[in-house]
């Protein structure tokens, strides 16, 4: 299945911002963040479509994934 994943800040340092690649049906988005190797820790948000999720939810063929760091500031 084809996905597009955008990367926002530092996620695309050394990457990409958007960039459509191939998964098997069923890939979570846990197995996205392992396949990019981002450190967990830093992910702040996650949008499937524009929407909220998890990073337990399944993809589907289509999908628009979104991984946001978390912000430092004050």
């Amino acid at each position: 299945m084809n996905v597009t994943i955008k990367l926002v800040g530092v996620f695309n340092i050394g990457r990409f911002k958007e960039e459509v690649r191939k998964y098997p049906l069923g890939t979570s988005v846990r197995e996205v963040i392992d396949d990019l190797q981002i450190p967990p820790p830093l992910l702040g948000i996650v949008l499937i479509n524009d929407s909220h999720a998890a990073v337990d939810n399944p993809l589907s063929d289509g999908d628009s994934v979104c991984l946001l760091p978390f912000i430092d500031g004050g």
